[in-house]
């Protein structure tokens, strides 16, 4: 009986330490999982970002899309409207780039604001060594010659596109191809209501595309009679009528026309809301680095290597 009883608590004790021998191997493994978790966190890079023009639609989608990336983190939002309406971003939004840099500075600065005031402060970011992502149009040639001397003389990366769609570049690229075989075309271009440039950057881009390499010039059927109505065959550029709608309902649409005896060829892209927008805008907020020095870079397209960079 005694035997019996000795032999029950060996293997009591072989039992306990299998199990605490088995709880160590557990701790080990869970140690080791945490530190390579440390360690993946600390080798993937973060890119710290602030929002110019936070208050407005796209600011506001993008500060939403930043949120949902694992790399991407928004410190810092700007616009002058802070000072007449209330917060409601979780992050400091300051009047300007000179009050933000007193406090913090981004990697990255993306700018969706207007030409009337985003060349001053793509200028400053440039100069405090901060890479700007825009999708501000109206800016003239003056100054984007002198956000070139920028980018260059601070060696820090400039990315201008007038639209951040995937698929309103495939649209200039695809027009850019068709335009070789026809001799007629018109574009059409519609935004919302609140759009204060005519025609749109995209639907410029697209009328570059659609004349740079074409072999001879478009031809243009003017209207003769304009008796009670002037101007309605559009805009003209280099004898592409061009006509562009402003009103609510409206996002982006591009509709470029072709046409030739006994047929026509349309290529058409709609963003249906902002949304559409957000992974051109993250892709370039990931790539901007890449273009350090290098000037401004026009267009999604030449961030996809769809195109030479030229202005």
């Amino acid at each position: 009986m005694k035997s019996v009883l000795m032999i029950r608590k060996t293997l009591e004790i072989e039992e306990i330490t299998h199990k605490e021998e088995e709880f160590q191997v557990g701790l080990i493994k869970i140690k080791n999982q945490g530190n390579l978790l440390d360690s993946n966190m600390t080798t993937k890079k973060e890119i710290n970002i602030a929002i110019n023009g936070i208050f407005g639609k796209m600011g506001s989608t993008v500060f939403s899309a930043a949120n949902n990336q694992e790399d991407i983190i928004t410190i810092a939002g700007i616009d002058p409207v802070i000072e007449k309406i209330n917060n409601k971003f979780s992050v400091p939004v300051y009047v300007d780039i000179e009050q933000m840099s007193k406090v913090s500075k981004p990697d990255v600065m993306i700018d969706f604001t207007n030409g009337k005031v985003a060349a001053k402060s793509i200028s400053q970011a440039l100069s405090k060594g901060i890479h700007v992502v825009s999708g501000s149009t109206g800016l003239s040639d003056k100054e984007y010659s002198a956000l070139e001397k920028d980018s260059i003389n601070n060696n820090v990366g400039f990315i201008s596109a007038p639209n951040f769609a995937i698929g309103a570049i495939l649209l200039m690229h695809l027009s850019g191809i068709a335009s070789e075989y026809f001799e007629y075309a018109d574009l059409i271009e519609s935004h919302h209501e609140m759009k204060i440039d005519s025609p749109s950057g995209t639907a410029i881009s697209i009328l570059e595309s659609m004349t740079k390499d074409k072999t001879g010039d478009f031809k243009s059927n003017k209207a003769e009679i304009e008796d009670e109505i002037k101007n309605t065959r559009g805009g003209n550029y280099k004898n592409i009528n061009v006509h562009s709608a402003r009103m609510p309902g409206r996002v982006a649409r591009h509709e470029v026309v072709f046409g030739a005896l006994g047929q026509t060829l349309t290529l058409i892209h709609d963003s249906i809301n902002r949304e559409s927008f957000m992974p051109g805008v993250m892709l370039c907020v990931r790539k901007v680095k890449d273009f350090s020095g290098q000037g401004v870079i026009f267009g999604l397209d030449k961030v996809l290597g769809l195109g030479k960079n030229e202005h």
